[in-house]
């Protein structure tokens, strides 16, 4: 990590955390769409609980979580766990938070998870990356600064994201506290740590107590972890502890299942949403169990699969109807939304890849998702992340940024006075309206192409990701690290080192 070299600023007794400003990521000015009506949201609340009744969810090898639904009041049955109607909602009505702030270190760059406010972060999990230069590659620690650096440039990628690719040039079991230190030390936005194993999840909650200090933590979100549950209906330890680790710690799990219609879950959608939610709501409970009033996000994955080769499929229209039937379980429980992001099967960011992930991010944006993780540079179903597709997401986030806006309403936007100056027959390009409004009046794409068509041809012929090639590296080129306290710095780096001296290095 010698590469990086954050700015240096005052001691961590400066008040670097008091009185912060929320920046809330967009606003949404504009409904939702509800699919269902209430009748049929009360339905699938009722094939929730008699799947949750009847057949239950399984704990694999983790006896606290046992132990607290029992004491709670769930039908414990070895590591099967069944409830009553109604008893998950009840459990998350009496404490969970309908929305919260994630801190940042930067008090400027934190964020409202909740309400009317959509949080934009990039992708999460990629094993590859991709770009024009070098092709589809392992991820490797260099790789995971650069995304992490480029979504810290980029004004509409609101939050960090946490494994933005694997870095797989490091130990598996030591790679966790490179990321987290990366994403303290190459930007100050949000971000998420470590849960594939409980000793990563308090490495984790760890650095960021060094990095916010211990008391402000303990009352205060500032990191989260993504959660995925071995569908359908069973949480793994790795999983489940987590949730209760960062629970414990006031820190925010973010409840995702992996429901694929075909292969996790049925092949019907109505099912598939039933399914999901019922495993949402375990896993949240779980974590209200854990630390009544800790912060925890209804989490969406909702998607298909090509019954023919079994591969998921993504952006299709079953997936994008989940989406909205989600969102409105998650505003009906009261929690914050999470969901679909720039979902591709593409292997490149080509027309496949761009047609697929808008409809998915329209989907999430009008399922009145709160948080949008996997949002920009998502390919290959998750396997690989692109640094062509991370720019050609975020430019697209940004359009979305105006949609959520809306139509204004007021004498201005009805422009009376521009028609009273042209009159009849006349143009708007020089009139006093025009020339107040004309550097925002539109939403000005960065890579998109709008010579005439012998301006561009001279300039080389360049598509899209041969422009989004170019604006990375540039970015790249022009990046200055955040500020960050040497004292704070320090002690982050002493505890990198005695955690990994006090582990062998395993490859898997």
């Amino acid at each position: 990590m010698d590469a990086i070299r954050p700015r240096r600023t005052r001691r961590r007794n400066s008040p670097p955390l008091a009185a912060p400003q929320i920046i809330t990521g967009a606003k949404r000015l504009i409904p939702t769409y509800d699919l269902a009506s209430e009748d049929r949201l009360d339905l699938i609340e009722a094939r929730s609980d008699q799947l949750l009744k009847e057949i239950g969810v399984r704990f694999v090898d983790d006896p606290e979580a046992l132990r607290l639904f029992h004491d709670a009041g769930a039908d414990v049955q070895g590591e099967r766990v069944r409830f009553e109607p109604g008893h998950l909602r009840q459990i998350l009505r009496a404490s969970a938070l309908p929305s919260f702030t994630q801190h940042a270190r930067n008090p400027a760059r934190s964020i409202q998870i909740g309400g009317d406010n959509v949080v934009f972060g990039p992708g999460y999990g990629m094993p590859f990356v991709r770009d024009l230069d070098n092709g589809r590659r392992y991820g490797t620690i260099r790789d995971f600064e650069n995304l992490i650096k480029l979504t810290y440039m980029s004004p509409w990628l609101h939050h960090s994201s946490g494994t933005i690719c694997e870095p797989t040039d490091l130990p598996v079991n030591k790679r966790h506290l490179d990321m987290v230190y990366a994403h303290l030390t190459c930007s100050d936005k949000p971000f998420m740590g470590s849960v594939t194993a409980p000793e990563r999840a308090r490495d984790s909650i760890a650095m960021a107590r060094i990095a916010f200090g211990a008391s402000f933590v303990d009352q205060n979100c500032v990191i989260m972890a993504n959660i995925n549950m071995n569908s359908p209906l069973v949480f793994d330890h790795a999983m489940s502890s987590a949730i209760r680790i960062y629970a414990e710690a006031n820190q925010c799990p973010v409840i995702v299942p992996f429901v694929l219609g075909g292969a996790t879950a049925p092949v019907s959608m109505t099912a598939a949403v039933t399914q999901a939610y019922s495993e949402v709501l375990v896993g949240s409970a779980l974590g209200q169990l854990a630390r009544p009033g800790s912060p925890v996000i209804f989490g969406n994955f909702v998607t298909t699969v090509d019954l023919k080769s079994g591969s998921p499929t993504f952006g299709t229209p079953e997936a994008a109807l989940g989406s909205y039937v989600a969102g409105q379980l998650g505003r009906r429980i009261g929690l914050p939304l999470r969901c679909s992001g720039a979902f591709s099967a593409s292997k490149l960011p080509d027309a496949q890849s761009m047609m697929e992930s808008v409809t998915a991010l329209q989907a999430a944006v009008m399922s009145g998702a709160n948080f949008v993780l996997q949002s920009a540079g998502w390919l290959e179903g998750a396997l690989t992340m692109s640094y062509e597709k991370l720019v050609m997401d975020a430019d697209y986030l940004g359009s979305l940024h105006i949609f959520l806006k809306g139509l204004p309403f007021d004498d201005e936007a009805f422009a009376m006075d521009a028609f009273g100056e042209v009159g009849p027959g006349g143009h708007f390009f020089g009139c006093g309206h025009t020339m107040r409004h004309y550097q925002d009046a539109f939403y000005d794409a960065v890579l998109s192409d709008k010579q005439n068509f012998e301006t561009w041809s001279d300039r080389g012929s360049q598509d899209m990701v041969q422009r989004a090639n170019q604006k990375w590296k540039r970015d790249l080129e022009q990046y200055e690290a955040p500020i960050l306290d040497p004292a704070v710095n320090d002690e982050l780096l002493s505890f990198m080192a005695k955690r990994k001296e006090d582990l062998p290095d395993t490859w898997h």
